[in-house]
C-alpha cells in the first residue's frame, strides 16, 4: 500500500517561484530605504526648527507684517548761555506705492498714462530726472522714495497737484527732519555735520550720535498673501525715543570773538595754511571756544569753502573726498605742529620744580647768539647779536634758544621726558571730539644732545595745539592738569533730566609755588619782553612768543608756524588763549609780530565779557585792610585773628602756641595792606631779616609776587610797570617790611 501511494508523487527538480509571495533580502532593503529617508525628514525637520528656525520665522513676519517706521527727533545743540547752535527742523519725505498710481477703471492704458503724468509732475516740482522717476512710479516695489528732506513749499506744491488732479492714492508725504545750524560757519569744524540720513559726519554730531540720535520707533500691522493690508487687524505701536540735548561748554559771543579776529590774523598776515585758536577755563578744563580758520558752511557741508575750492575741480574723486574730510578737521585737535618757543615755559617749569635754577639768578644763562653741541652750531633767533649774560626771567623775556639749550642740558633728557608725561604730551586729551592725533616724540633712549637741545626749545617734536594749552593750563590752575571738557550735561528731552558731565582732575604735575613763578616770568614777558604786542589795557597778562621753523625738506609744504599764548589775569587765571598761525610770509613769521596782536584784540573784548575786574580794581587802595594790634596775645588767638582779617602770617617757634604770647608784630599795627598780604609773628626779641629783590619793570602782579617769595610786602602808587622801590634793591630789611613802588605806564619792543 505504501509503494503504492509512494509512486503517485512527482518528484520537481526545479526552483520554486510564485507571485504571491516576496523575497526576504528585497523586504530588508525596502525596510532600509524607508528608514534613511524617515531619518533625513526628520533631520531636515530639526534643522529647520532648530537651526533655521528664528530665521524663517523673521522671513515669515516680514512677509506678514508692515512695518512703519517712526523716525526719533535728534536732539538739539546748545552753547553755554543756552543759544541754539544745531537744531532739527521738520521737512517732509515723498514716497509712492507704484501699484497703487492706477486708473479706477483698472484699464492698462490709462493705468500706465496716469503714472507718466505723476512722474512728470514730480519731476517738475522737485527738479529730478523724468525718466528716474518714471522707474520708480512704474516698478514692482510696495514702495518708492522719490526725493527726501524737502520744504514746506514744495510740498504745498505737491498738494495743491494732488487735489487738482484728483490724485490722492499712491503718493505719501511723511514728516521727517533736517538738521539745522542757525549760525552757518560758526564753530564748524567742533560741531560738525549731518548727513541726509540723520546721521552725524564728523566733529560733536560724530562723536555723539548715538546720544543725539535716539531710537526708532515703529508701527506693526499684518498684510495678507497678496501683500495688501488686512484692514481692522491688531497694530502694535512701539514709540520713538528722542534724541537727548548738548549743552556746550562752548560760549558763542567768546567764539564769534575768536573767529573775527583769527579770520583777521589769517588774512592780513598771508598764513597760507590757515590758522586756530583755543580760549579754555585753566580750573575746569572748559573749552570756552575753538576755532579753526578757513570754516566752512555747516548747512551746506559737501560745498567746498573757497580754499578748497581753489584746486577742488581738478583733483580725482579720491582727492575731492581727502580735500572735503581735511576741511571738516579741527586743526586744534587733528593737526599735528612744533610749538617752538611756548614750549620753553615747560622747561622753564621742569627746572624751577626740579630746583635747579631760580627765576632770576644773575649771570645764570650765557648767549653768544649760538650755542654749540658736538659738531652743530643751533643759532639764537637773534644771531648774529647775542644776548649775552641773563636770568631766566631775562632768558624768557628774550625767548633766548641758548640759554634754554644750557637749561635743557642741566635738566637732563630723563627729567625731560618725566615732565613731558606728567604735562600729558605723550597722550592724547581725552576730550570728546573725533580725530584727536596722537603726539610725535622721538624715543628717549635714542634721544642724543643735539635732539635734547631743540626739544628744550619746542622743535623736533609734534603735538596738538590742544595739548598745549593744556598744558599752560595747568601752569595758570597752580599746576593741576585738567581733562579738555567740551560738553557740558545731556538733557534727555523725553523726561527732561539733566545729566552732568563732570569736570576731572588728572594729576598735579608742579607745585603750586613753581606755578606762580612760571606765572610771574610769563606776564614778565608781556610786560617787558618778546611779548609786549599781547598787552591789554587794565588787564595783567602773561604770555610766550613761539616761531617753530619747518621740518628740513618740507619748508615749502609747511613753512613756518608763529604762534602766541596767553594768561590772563596772571594773578587769578580766568582764561588761557593759544592762537597758532600756519605758514605766515618768510619776512613776516614771528609769533611775537603776527600772533600777538591779535590775541590783544581778543582778549580785549573777551576778559569785560567775562566780567573779570581790571587790574587797576585788583590793586585799588580802597580794599586795604589795617593791620589789627596782636601783641600781648596768644599766637593761636593772634592767627585767628589775622587770619579773619585776610592776611597770612608767619611764625617759626617750638613752643605751645595756646599759650606762648607774640611780643612783637611786623609790620607794626595801623598799617594798610592789600589782602593776603604776610605779617610776621614774633614770641622773642630775635627777627628774621631777607634782601628787597630788584622790582624795576615789573607789573604789579611781578612785583607783589615777588616780594612775597621774600617774605615782604607791598604798597603801589600809580599803574603798569615799576619804576622806584624804597627800599631800594639789596638793601637788609626784616621780613613782613612794605616796599613802596611807583608804577608807570610803558613799553618795550620785541617780537619773536
Amino acid at each position: 500500500m505504501n509503494n503504492k501511494t509512494n509512486s503517485k508523487v512527482v518528484k520537481i527538480n526545479n526552483d520554486f517561484k510564485s507571485q504571491n509571495f516576496v523575497h526576504t533580502k528585497k523586504i530588508q532593503a525596502i525596510f532600509i530605504v524607508f528608514i534613511l529617508t524617515i531619518s533625513i525628514l526628520l533631520g531636515r525637520l530639526a534643522f529647520l526648527q532648530f537651526v533655521d528656525g528664528n530665521q524663517l520665522k523673521e522671513f515669515a513676519y516680514q512677509q506678514q507684517a508692515i512695518n512703519q517706521i517712526i523716525s526719533p527727533k535728534r536732539g538739539s545743540v546748545y552753547d553755554s548761555t543756552g543759544q541754539v547752535l544745531a537744531t532739527s527742523a521738520s521737512v517732509d519725505t515723498i514716497t509712492v506705492n507704484p501699484e497703487k498710481i492706477k486708473d479706477s477703471s483698472e484699464d492698462i492704458a490709462k493705468t500706465q498714462a496716469l503714472k507718466e503724468k505723476v512722474s512728470k509732475a514730480l519731476s517738475e516740482i522737485f527738479g529730478l530726472d523724468y525718466n528716474e522717476t518714471l522707474a520708480k512710479v512704474t516698478s514692482k516695489s510696495q514702495v518708492e522714495t522719490i526725493v527726501k528732506k524737502v520744504e514746506q513749499d514744495k510740498v504745498e506744491e505737491l498738494k495743491k497737484w494732488m487735489d487738482k488732479n484728483d490724485v490722492s492714492i499712491g503718493i505719501n508725504i511723511d514728516e521727517d527732519t533736517k538738521r539745522y545750524y542757525p549760525y552757518g560757519t560758526a564753530l564748524s569744524q567742533v560741531l560738525g555735520s549731518c548727513g541726509i540720513d540723520n546721521q552725524g559726519l564728523s566733529g560733536i554730531e560724530y562723536a555723539w550720535d548715538s546720544v543725539l540720535s535716539g531710537t526708532p520707533g515703529k508701527i506693526v500691522s499684518s498684510k495678507s498673501a497678496s501683500q495688501e493690508e488686512i484692514p481692522n487687524a491688531e497694530e502694535t505701536y512701539i514709540a520713538a525715543e528722542n534724541g537727548s540735548d548738548l549743552t556746550l561748554t562752548i560760549d558763542l559771543n567768546i567764539q564769534s570773538v575768536v573767529e573775527k579776529y583769527l579770520k583777521q590774523a589769517v588774512e592780513n598776515n598771508s598764513c597760507e595754511n590757515g590758522g586756530s585758536c583755543i580760549v579754555m577755563n585753566p580750573k575746569t578744563g572748559d573749552i570756552l571756544a575753538m576755532a579753526t580758520y578757513p570754516n566752512y558752511d555747516l548747512n551746506s557741508p559737501f560745498t567746498p569753502n573757497e580754499t578748497v575750492a581753489k584746486t577742488y575741480d581738478s583733483l580725482d574723486a579720491e582727492g575731492k573726498s581727502t580735500a572735503i574730510y581735511k576741511m571738516w578737521s579741527s586743526k586744534s585737535v587733528s593737526e599735528l605742529y612744533e610749538p617752538g618757543s611756548v614750549f620753553k615755559i615747560i622747561t622753564a617749569s621742569a627746572a624751577l620744580e626740579e630746583n635747579i635754577t631760580g627765576t632770576d639768578i644773575a649771570n645764570d644763562f650765557n648767549c653768544e647768539g649760538f650755542e654749540h653741541i658736538i659738531d652743530t652750531d643751533i643759532k639764537c633767533w637773534c644771531f648774529p647779536s647775542s644776548h649775552s649774560s641773563q636770568t631766566l626771567r631775562q632768558a624768557l623775556e628774550n625767548s633766548c634758544n641758548p640759554a634754554f639749550i644750557q637749561l635743557g642740558t642741566r635738566i637732563g633728557t630723563s627729567n625731560l621726558y618725566k615732565y613731558y608725561k606728567s604735562f600729558g604730551f605723550f597722550d592724547k586729551t581725552g576730550i570728546d571730539l573725533p580725530g584727536e592725533s596722537r603726539s610725535i616724540f622721538i624715543v628717549e633712549d635714542l634721544v642724543k644732545p643735539v635732539e635734547r637741545a631743540t626739544m628744550s626749545f619746542g622743535q623736533r617734536f609734534n603735538i596738538t595745539p590742544l595739548q598745549m594749552i593744556s598744558a599752560i593750563s595747568a601752569i595758570a590752575n597752580d599746576g593741576v592738569l585738567m581733562k579738555p571738557r567740551i560738553v557740558k550735561s545731556i538733557t534727555n528731552t523725553d523726561t527732561g533730566a539733566v545729566t552732568t558731565i563732570e569736570t576731572e582732575e588728572v594729576r598735579q604735575v608742579i607745585s603750586s609755588s613753581t606755578a606762580n613763578k612760571v606765572k610771574s616770568m610769563m606776564q614778565s614777558v608781556v610786560e617787558t619782553g618778546s611779548g609786549s604786542r599781547g598787552a591789554v589795557t587794565g588787564y595783567t597778562v602773561g604770555g610766550k612768543t613761539g616761531t617753530s621753523e619747518p621740518r628740513y625738506g618740507r619748508e615749502e609744504i609747511d613753512g613756518y608756524v608763529a604762534s602766541f599764548a596767553a594768561i590772563s589775569p596772571v594773578e587769578d587765571t580766568q582764561v588761557v588763549l593759544l592762537l597758532t598761525l600756519y605758514k605766515p610770509p618768510k619776512d613776516n613769521n614771528q609769533g611775537g609780530q603776527v600772533a600777538a596782536p591779535a590775541v590783544s584784540q581778543m582778549l580785549t573784548e573777551i576778559l569785560p565779557y567775562l566780567q573779570i575786574p581790571y587790574d587797576a580794581d585788583v590793586y585799588d587802595n580802597s580794599d586795604l585792610i589795617m593791620v589789627p594790634d596782636i601783641r600781648n596775645k596768644t599766637i593761636t588767638e593772634a592767627e585767628k585773628i589775622l587770619k579773619d582779617a585776610g592776611f597770612v602770617t608767619k611764625i617759626t617757634t617750638s613752643n605751645n602756641k595756646n599759650s606762648t604770647v607774640v611780643i612783637d608784630q611786623i609790620p607794626k599795627p595801623g598799617v594798610s595792606l592789600l589782602k593776603n598780604s604776610i605779617i610776621m609773628l614774633y614770641d622773642q626779641d630775635t627777627r628774621t631779616s631777607t634782601t628787597v629783590p630788584d622790582l624795576t619793570g615789573m607789573g604789579a602782579w611781578v612785583a607783589t609776587s615777588e616780594l612775597k617769595n621774600a617774605n615782604l610786602n607791598i604798597n603801589i602808587d600809580g599803574s603798569g610797570l615799576v619804576v622806584s622801590q624804597d627800599p631800594p634793591k639789596g638793601t637788609k630789611v626784616d621780613a613782613g617790611t612794605v616796599i613802596n613802588v611807583i608804577l608807570r605806564q610803558s613799553s618795550s619792543a620785541g617780537s619773536h
